[in-house]
């Protein structure tokens, strides 16, 4: 499992598995949410089974899921208010990252400007500088 932390209280993965949620909720982390469609591609685990994985480690899931690059208004909004409304840290997952940290920016959360959002996934590992345009 390859956790990409952007801050104390969030982090993005690539796919996880249900064994990971254990060693998720022992790292601190609080909250899983996942931002990829069930069956999003063949051997992906399903969500119920996450979902079940994640509760019995006492941690919090959400599905909040967005594919073919489209990132809706009511998705980023969902987004937001779970981000905010999270005691603790989390962790956001999708096939690779980078919708989790796009999420991330494109709905900005914690109210922060354009140059820090960019700067924070490029910390993370993710190029996000050509959402630019997006975040002003």
């Amino acid at each position: 499992m390859e956790i990409r932390k952007v801050d104390d209280s969030f982090a993005v993965a690539p796919q996880i598995q249900p064994d990971d949620m254990q060693k998720l909720a022992e790292a601190g982390f609080t909250a899983v949410m996942c931002n990829r469609p069930d069956a999003e591609e063949p051997g992906q685990p399903p969500i119920e089974d996450l979902r079940a994985a994640a509760q019995a480690a006492g941690l919090s899931f959400y599905l909040v899921p967005v594919s073919g690059g489209q990132f809706p208004t009511d998705a980023l909004q969902e987004f937001r208010r779970i981000r905010q409304e999270t005691d603790g840290p989390l962790l956001a997952y999708c096939r690779s990252g980078t919708r989790s940290i796009t999420m991330e920016t494109l709905s900005n959360p914690e109210d922060l400007p354009a140059d820090e959002r960019i700067a924070r996934a490029a910390v993370a590992g993710y190029d996000l500088s050509g959402l630019r345009a997006h975040l002003d």
